[in-house]
């Protein structure tokens, strides 16, 4: 993925296959957040990830056989205890993220186009995953674990480009013009400061409930340079349901971002920015309905570690 852009190149086959059985199954599962915000979903049983290789070169736009029959036996796994966030998906080899592999669909909205993106996350983590073999500086360890991690949106697209009846490009449309406001420190210590993360809150408040308290769930959040929804109802009737909220949302904030950007650039988002304040007041009550009933509950897991699940309401 460069910039706005998903340059769609090698989908294995065999990957595909295996999505392909998930179709028309359900499995149990839950929906948390760590205490850093990461989501996931606690299975009803274990799944093991074999030794990845850590080193990859990007330019290589084939994997080698080796990682594909990893990914292979993963997949096989996962979407037998889960599979209906993999339900009607393509996997998409992304070389610059070997640990985090993609898969995809295309949904449309009257002229409108958008991609469900689903990323799983397969990086090692001490706290939650059980070692099987340990790693090194060449592999990760295997592990096994009923967590997992990923990251499903729904996302704009401007376009999709074809060639010889394949999908070869994916342009997103990016309604916001830049979230790099400034940079802090000197030297070594130099960090940009960027208002994704406060975007993300002044769209999701925007449209949830008033008084609504979903942290961290956020349902609308600014990633790409554009509005995404996040996906939390995985069965393909319900993420389908789901997608007019989004492109209801972007055609409500579209006109007003250049107004909410130019707003956010002087501090962190508030409920008091002027301009949150006068959007809110537009929101009609019914737009609030379909976030009614989510509720997350905080609770301490097995290392007295900080947990959220997320009840949520049918799509």
């Amino acid at each position: 993925m460069a910039g706005n852009v998903i340059r769609c190149g090698y989908s294995d086959p065999d990957l595909n296959g295996l999505l392909a059985k998930a179709a028309g199954s359900s499995g149990g599962f839950t929906r948390h957040f760590n205490q850093v915000e990461e989501f996931f979903l606690r299975l009803e049983g274990e799944f093991a990830v074999p030794q990845l290789p850590i080193h990859h070169d990007v330019r290589q736009t084939v994997p080698e056989a080796a990682y594909r029959d990893v990914l292979r036996e993963v997949i096989e796994q996962v979407v037998t205890l889960a599979p209906e966030p993999f339900q009607e998906l393509t996997h998409l080899f992304d070389p610059a993220e070997t640990l985090r592999p993609l898969f995809f669909k295309l949904y449309r909205i009257e002229e409108h186009q958008y991609l469900y993106l689903l990323r799983l996350d397969l990086m090692y983590r001490p706290q939650v995953h059980r070692v099987l073999i340990k790693g090194g500086n060449d592999y990760t360890p295997a592990y096994a674990s009923d967590q997992l991690y990923l990251e499903a949106l729904a996302v704009p697209l401007e376009q999709a480009l074809m060639e010889e009846g394949r999908i070869r490009e994916l342009r997103i449309d990016q309604t916001i013009s830049n979230t790099w406001v400034d940079e802090t420190g000197r030297g070594y210590f130099v960090q940009g400061i960027w208002i994704d993360n406060d975007l993300t809150r002044f769209f999701s408040k925007l449209f949830l409930p008033p008084g609504a308290r979903l942290y961290p769930f956020f349902p609308f959040v600014c990633k790409y340079k554009t509005v995404c929804q996040t996906v939390i109802h995985f069965a393909p009737e319900e993420r389908k349901g789901r997608l007019p909220l989004l492109h209801r949302a972007l055609e409500f904030l579209r006109p007003w971002m250049p107004e909410i950007e130019a707003s956010m650039k002087s501090g962190d988002f508030s409920e008091d920015n002027p301009v949150y304040r006068e959007l809110k007041a537009r929101i009609p009550g019914s737009w609030h309905r379909p976030w009614e009933g989510l509720r997350v509950e905080a609770y301490l897991n097995g290392q007295d570690m900080k947990e959220f699940r997320i009840e949520h309401p049918p799509a």
